[in-house]
């Protein structure tokens, strides 16, 4: 690994597992305020995570996960993710995946009244950061 020293902890948790614990040289992910990415000695501060795409890197290895919701605590030496859902490229179904993103858009699509649609625009998006995990 380059430089040891501008490595910080990144600790994945969820409410089944510690999805992910190790050194890490950066992580990005999307929030309810845009895309962030973090590095050692990043300023102390907390977000919510939007639906997205999780990129850890170590050194020159990078990983992808399909995050959805939760929140981050962030530290200068250590990064906390409390997720409620966060998956490998490897759990995923894709055609699982494609079949809630076309349900969705046909939620989106036909306005009822009865519908939430910021819960069809939040299943969309979940749908999305799926796929393009797996095909990234």
């Amino acid at each position: 690994m380059a430089d040891d020293n501008r490595n910080f902890t990144l600790k994945i948790i969820t409410p089944d597992r510690v999805f992910y614990e190790d050194e890490v040289s950066m992580v990005e992910f999307n929030t309810v305020e845009g895309e962030v990415g973090i590095y050692k000695d990043h300023i102390p501060m907390t977000m919510i995570v939007a639906p997205g795409i999780l990129t850890i890197t170590r050194g020159e290895e990078v990983k992808e996960a399909a995050l959805h919701a939760g929140f981050t605590e962030v530290l200068p030496d250590k990064v906390t993710i409390l997720a409620e859902i966060i998956e490998w490229p490897s759990e995923i179904d894709v055609n699982r995946a494609e079949e809630a993103k076309s349900r969705a858009e046909e939620r989106l699509k036909e306005h009822d009244p009865g519908t939430d649609m910021n819960r069809a625009e939040l299943a969309l998006k979940r749908a999305v950061a799926r796929i393009e995990t797996v095909r990234q």
